[in-house]
């Protein structure tokens, strides 16, 4: 099959009425999907302190930002290596085995980073957390082909609910769990929790990934066997009937039920844009979600809020709910009545009043010598702007999605999209955490020289925001 820059989005059978989502297995999707934000945030509130408390720093706060940050951005370098092998293969073996590695993987390199007193203890269990991880891109993959164009925005609009979700319970719990010896020395009185204090939230976090693919292994039904092998089937009449949605796949060529080389995606402007953008929204979207509980933890002197992990839970936990609601009562509404190309455009363009929160903040505390009113209305501003960019994702899957030439190519199609945005939020948080120190210990540009730099990538969002095409509604 050929493909050029004018190939189009994936196109089938006309749908002129909207397709009920499969509720079933789409909601099995989005239960494990949670596992991910538990897994990668629960350290958030906590990990400035750990790095502290290791005394990797030599007693120098200004330079935790640097170890922080590679400590979140591992995940993410390691995940970008392997997550189009992954992708890639469950378009031959199927998603549901690939699912299961990687929640065998999640689990497992939780325990190792309770377990962890040593810096290279750390930095081993984040690695493995993202050699073995390629589920988003799979379980992405799996929604695409069990919806279609009628009711596709409306099951990735769910995605960014369940991270809120996510997002607001694993704050709460890794910043309140953490030292249990301490809260609840009736229960937690032996020497193991005072040599390991952040054991507990990694147990929970273990735990639920466990939970999860037992849940998997027992209940979700394998939608790409359905999907005869290419080198099986090459030619034949493929039919999908998609759980309760009633979807089908009609007669396809050789060519369209086989994968389509990665040289030709690669080379393919429809399909490499919505990507590119994807990988920004991630860079700098994940960027902010390290930054954030930096600048609050960071000590007034320095420059931050000088709150405490448990506080900066809290925030978290709220604005994690907030978000949730937001998402929840707007996304999927904005997007049938403005159109995927308006909301993401419209989307992006919050991240200015983010960045221009922080040096306000930084400046009003040190003229009111503490966190008054005035900063806290500009975090609730900030967290606020934050929730309109998560409406981006919803679209941006949706664009990542129908540049597949075919469903065959899903797989690929959501591990470039994941490899791309994997190797943007490996370097979002080492990069703008460690620029964040890097400005507070030389005073460049009084601080803020991280606020400008976050600036100019924000600018290559927007201009590439308005490439995107305007998606039709009568194609898959």
């Amino acid at each position: 099959m050929a493909i050029d820059e004018s190939t189009p989005l994936l196109e089938n059978s006309k749908a002129e009425t909207k397709t009920p989502l499969p509720k079933t297995q789409l909601g099995l999707i989005l239960f494990v999907l949670f596992s991910q934000p538990i897994s990668a945030q629960y350290i958030f509130p906590f990990i400035n302190q750990l790095i502290r408390e290791l005394d990797v720093t030599g007693g120098d706060d200004r330079k935790i930002g640097y170890y922080a940050g590679v400590i979140e951005s591992l995940f993410f370098v390691t995940q970008a290596m392997t997550v189009l092998y992954w992708s890639r293969l469950s378009d031959y073996v199927g998603r549901k085995p690939i699912l299961l590695v990687g929640l065998a993987g999640l689990s497992l390199s939780n325990l190792c980073f309770g377990l962890s007193r040593e810096f290279w203890a750390l930095v081993a269990s984040r690695c493995i957390a993202g050699a073995l991880n390629g589920n988003v891109g799979v379980m992405k993959s799996v929604i695409g082909e069990i919806t279609d164009t009628t009711n596709m925005a409306q099951a990735f609009a769910l995605i960014p609910i369940i991270f809120s979700v996510g997002a607001s319970i694993a704050p709460l719990f890794g910043g309140g769990l953490v030292k249990p010896h301490d809260q609840w020395p009736e229960l937690f009185s032996g020497s193991f929790w005072v040599q390991y204090p952040y054991f507990l939230p990694s147990l929970v976090s273990a735990s639920f990934t466990a939970f999860s693919f037992l849940i998997i292994a027992l209940f979700l039904k394998e939608v790409s066997q359905r999907f005869s092998l290419p080198s099986k089937r090459c030619g034949k009449e493929l039919q999908l009937e998609i759980g309760s949605a009633g979807a089908q796949v009609d007669t396809t060529s050789s060519e369209d039920a086989s994968p389509v080389p990665i040289r030709t995606l690669l080379k393919t402007y429809s399909v490499m844009l919505p990507i590119a953008n994807y990988g920004l929204l991630g860079l700098l979207d994940n960027g902010f979600f390290a930054l954030v509980p930096l600048f609050y933890a960071t000590p007034v002197e320095i420059g931050g809020l000088g709150l405490p992990p448990f506080t900066i839970g809290v925030i978290m936990t709220t604005y994690g709910i907030g978000n949730g609601l937001f998402q929840m009562l707007f996304t999927a509404r904005a997007i049938e009545r403005f159109g995927e190309r308006r909301v993401f455009c419209s989307a992006v363009l919050a991240f200015f009043p983010i960045i221009a929160t922080f040096p306000t903040m930084s400046w009003i505390i040190r003229v009111q010598k503490g966190v008054g009113l005035a900063t806290w209305v500009l975090i609730i501003a900030q967290l606020l702007s934050w929730a309109v960019i998560d409406s981006a994702y919803g679209v941006i899957f949706v664009f990542v999605t129908r540049a597949s030439p075919n469903k065959y190519s899903l797989g690929t199609m959501n591990g470039l999209g994941q490899t791309t945005t994997s190797l943007a939020r490996a370097m979002g948080p080492a990069t703008f955490t460690s620029l964040f120190a890097f400005s507070k210990e030389y005073n460049l540009l009084g601080g803020n020289l991280v606020y400008v730099v976050l600036l100019n990538f924000l600018f290559l969002l927007v201009f590439l925001s308005r490439r995107l095409p305007e998606l039709k509604r009568d194609r898959w």
